[in-house]
């Protein structure tokens, strides 16, 4: 019976893993759709979030059966918790990936992104890739040292998504009101999908040492 307890905690590890791929994989083809004005592309990031949600809703289902059935404690009461809080950050991810898809599929079959920030949301879309990574790895590991790496990437994202602020703010700004605005909510879907990573890297810091540090600002 204890076997079988254990080999479900293990198995909370493995479906946060998977989530982090599919996050991943959706940021990805939603950065991908919004340059280039893909509309499939952008539908199928759109659809594909319902396997997010499935995924984040078995570890709750088994998350709730755990506390129900075997009343974890110490260093097992942490896995749950952190798992729950990870699992939460990581289906919020999805749905960021989502909105920029959603903003793609908005302004087909013209692309939302003005050539001159182009270069801007591709380097986002890259850091936002390289977090998940890195969030995917400190997960399955329960390396502190990789977790905390995250913070680094965080503040690249936070310089670009000023970056774009900078530009929307210049006087020869050209582009109208419209294009700003799915600017301003493209930068900012970026910088929170950013923002989440780390702190499900944060609760990885939780669970190997028990010791909290704060949490991204999120609002």
């Amino acid at each position: 019976m204890r076997d079988a307890y254990h080999d479900e905690l293990d198995a909370l590890t493995g479906r946060l893993v998977e989530m982090t791929r599919l996050v991943r994989s959706a940021i990805s083809r939603a950065t991908t759709a919004l340059l280039d004005a893909d509309l499939q592309l952008a539908e199928s990031v759109i659809s594909h979030d319902e396997e997010v949600d499935r995924v984040f809703s078995e570890i709750e289902t088994s998350i709730f059966d755990l506390m129900a059935t075997q009343q974890p404690v110490a260093v097992d009461l942490r896995v749950v918790i952190a798992a729950l809080r990870m699992g939460t950050d990581l289906e919020r991810m999805g749905d960021l990936a989502e909105h920029v898809a959603k903003v793609a599929r908005l302004r087909h079959p013209d692309s939302a992104i003005p050539p001159e920030i182009r270069s801007t949301i591709v380097e986002m879309g890259q850091i936002a890739e390289r977090l998940v990574t890195k969030t995917g790895s400190c997960i399955a590991s329960r390396n502190v040292d990789v977790a905390l790496e995250l913070e680094d990437d965080d503040d690249a994202m936070d310089k670009l998504h000023r970056r774009l602020f900078k530009v929307l703010m210049a006087p020869d700004w050209k582009y109208g009101v419209e294009p700003a605005i799915d600017v301003t909510l493209i930068g900012r879907y970026y910088e929170r999908y950013a923002d989440h990573a780390v702190r499900v890297a944060r609760d990885v810091v939780y669970l190997v040492t028990g010791s909290r540090t704060p949490d991204a600002d999120l609002v």
